[in-house]
């Protein structure tokens, strides 16, 4: 009875079975013995090629604070960077340093032929003695004058413009002595000092040169480089996410909150010594969109020099974020998404907010929970739904650790 309902289910679903009605002289049990040779052998085909679950490594993230660096590029300059110009015009007589030299406030730089100016005090003092001898003189007739007006022998006209030619020669010995005065400072200007302490740059003239104020070039440029000034520049939204990273009811107030900061070199090194944030420009530049602030670093060991460049790396905290790797995450259309798994190993695909980055992690701030699993590697042919055997990775083995060079 049974093999007859098993020959009837044939003949009436079995898409085969139409084609044993064209052979009637074949025997139909010879075909239905092959018909289920065939069915038995596509049933254990289809066994074989379902696949297994993909065995996945999967991670569970935890809440914590971070601290993250940024770096922004800065350009490096001294305390003081001085144009070394002559002051006079003459001739370049002598140059007493050389370019790189290390030199005092007050140390003699460039001498300036002096001879011109010599002469020109000398004539200024020749100028000065006739003056005091001409107000000797009217300071007689004054005198003179004023014992005849006494005796009335002259008149007071005459006593009275007595007076103003003396008046007169005052002002004439006041301005001999100013002409003095011009004459010395002139005469001292010959000689060039040095009007900080630093380091010497480039000689752009030559012994011999003809100099003057009104030169295109100085002399030379003079660098007090005891301590750095290191400006960086941030964006708005940088700048606002700066001020509310740290306590305070002013930005003096905040600034003095910020911990020291770090100077990353062009060779990528790290400057020995630590730098405090001391200022901030007072506005926005309008073509960049950006606000300059300024760092203060020592560099009592004169390892820089103005001019050098390097990166400001600032550190921020983060409160409650989550670390995830970079390799979980899956990017589509400006969106973030990770893949996590369920109790009954189902994953599903979960939009992220990433509010920055952790060496090569990302610090998630909504999307996920504290303890949720989420697929480490192989996401990219993963399906909403789809069942997978996770495989737990502890996050000390994926090596999640701060930029920090």
């Amino acid at each position: 009875m049974k093999q007859l309902l098993t020959l009837f289910a044939l003949e009436t679903y079995h898409p085969l079975f139409n084609v044993v009605k064209l052979f009637n002289n074949v025997n139909k049990l010879a075909v239905i013995a092959v018909l289920f040779f065939l069915s038995s052998c596509s049933t254990t085909q289809q066994g074989q090629d379902a696949p297994p679950p993909p065995e996945l490594p999967v991670i569970t993230v935890n809440a914590g604070e971070q601290t993250v660096y940024q770096e922004y590029p800065a350009s490096i300059e001294g305390v003081t960077n001085v144009e070394i110009r002559p002051q006079v015009s003459g001739t370049l007589d002598v140059i007493y340093v050389d370019e790189g030299a290390r030199v005092k406030k007050g140390q003699a730089l460039f001498k300036i032929n002096d001879r011109p100016y010599r002469e020109q005090l000398n004539q200024a003092l020749a100028s000065l003695h006739a003056a005091e001898a001409d107000l000797t003189q009217a300071q007689i007739e004054v005198d003179k004058k004023t014992r005849l007006v006494q005796n009335k022998v002259l008149s007071d006209f005459q006593l009275k413009t007595a007076i103003a030619h003396r008046d007169a020669a005052k002002a004439n010995l006041e301005q001999a002595k100013a002409g003095v005065g011009s004459a010395k400072i002139n005469l001292g200007y010959t000689l060039i000092k040095a009007p900080v302490d630093g380091y010497i740059g480039r000689l752009l003239k030559k012994q011999g040169s003809l100099v003057g104020p009104s030169d295109v070039q100085a002399l030379t440029e003079l660098s007090d480089i005891h301590e750095l000034r290191v400006y960086f520049a941030l964006g708005e939204n940088d700048f606002i996410a700066f001020k509310d990273n740290y306590k305070g009811e002013t930005l003096t107030d905040k600034l003095a909150q910020v911990p020291p900061i770090t100077l990353v070199l062009s060779d990528q090194s790290v400057y020995p010594q630590q730098g405090q944030i001391d200022m901030v420009d007072g506005q926005f530049d309008k073509n960049t969109g950006s606000i300059t602030l300024r760092a203060t670093f020592p560099n009592t060991a004169g390892l820089l020099r103005s001019g050098n460049t390097g990166k400001v790396r600032l550190a921020k905290q983060h409160k409650q974020v989550l670390l995830v790797p970079q390799l979980a995450t899956l990017e589509m259309q400006d969106k973030v998404f990770v893949y996590t798994v369920n109790d009954s190993n189902k994953v599903a695909r979960k939009p992220i907010q990433v509010v920055g980055k952790y060496g090569p992690n990302y610090l998630v701030k909504s999307g996920l929970h504290n303890g949720d699993h989420v697929v480490y590697k192989g996401i990219d042919l993963l399906q909403e739904g789809q069942v997978i055997q996770p495989q737990s990775i502890q996050l000390d083995s994926l090596q999640l650790t701060a930029y920090n060079k």
